[in-house]
Formats: structure tokens, C-alpha cells, sequence
């Protein structure tokens, strides 16, 4: 099993602490700025920021739903970890300060399968969520 990540980045013309306070809000902004990709989401401890805990399904292709069980840490000021209780899956959001604006990104890693399905997962996984994540961004930046 190798490890696979995926990431996607984007530039906001809003300040970093600003599009921080919208990215940790879990409860109100989060359900707004999802994609069609995330279905029955749900907030189940907290709301906002570390202590959270939500759970939703991805459907990152037509054949490939995940039940995601998230616990999110905050081990640093601008970064949210959300740690996936069903599987290998973690989920980074960082937001930075660039100029006036801020600067989104989003990376997941988890350990792909082994063998012939492992490299397909390693090589079209990645891009495909990248595409969900950049689509997320992309709301996160009209919202902010």
C-alpha cells in the first residue's frame, strides 16, 4: 500500500483571518461551499473549529462513495485537520496570508490499496479530487 495525496490551492481576495473563520465554521459555512460530490452531511459534536466532528459521503466517481467520520484538530493557528475515523484518510485545510488576500489549500493523504487497483487509484484519484476540491474553493471564494 502506498500513500496518495491529492491537493488543490486556491488564491482569495479576502484576509487570511477573515476566509479562516469561514473555513473553520462547519455548522453554517461548510454545507454552503460543498459540492454535489458530498451528500448527508451532517455535524455531530461542535460546529466550529477544533472539537468538531461531522460526517458526510463523498462520491468521488460514480462507482466510489466514502462514509467519512471527521475529527477536527487545529494544531496550528490557519490549519484544520480533519481526521477520517473510518479510514486512513486526512484532510488538511490550510489558509495562509498572501498580500491582502489568502491563499487555500487543501490536501488529503491516505493509504491506497496494494496492486493493479492501487495503481489506478494512485494515478486518477488524485485529479479527480482535485477537481471536487477546486469546485469547493471556488464557492469558498464567491462566499468570501
Amino acid at each position: 500500500m502506498a500513500q496518495v495525496t491529492a491537493t488543490a490551492e486556491r488564491t482569495i481576495d479576502a484576509p487570511a483571518e477573515k476566509v479562516r473563520e469561514l473555513v473553520a465554521d462547519y455548522a453554517g459555512v461548510r454545507p454552503r461551499i460543498l459540492t454535489e460530490q458530498y451528500r448527508d452531511y451532517e455535524v455531530t459534536e461542535g460546529g466550529k473549529g477544533a472539537g468538531t466532528k461531522a460526517k458526510w459521503k463523498l462520491q468521488a466517481t460514480s462507482k466510489r462513495v466514502r462514509d467519512v467520520a471527521a475529527t477536527v484538530t487545529e494544531p496550528e493557528p490557519g490549519k484544520l485537520v480533519e481526521t477520517d475515523a473510518n479510514s486512513s484518510m486526512v484532510t488538511t485545510w490550510t489558509v495562509r496570508e498572501a498580500g491582502n488576500g489568502s491563499v487555500v489549500r487543501i490536501e488529503t493523504t491516505w493509504q491506497g490499496a496494494g496492486g493493479i487497483g492501487g495503481f489506478f487509484e494512485k494515478t486518477f484519484a488524485p485529479a479527480g479530487l482535485k477537481r471536487i476540491y477546486d469546485g469547493v474553493l471556488g464557492k469558498l471564494a464567491e462566499l468570501a
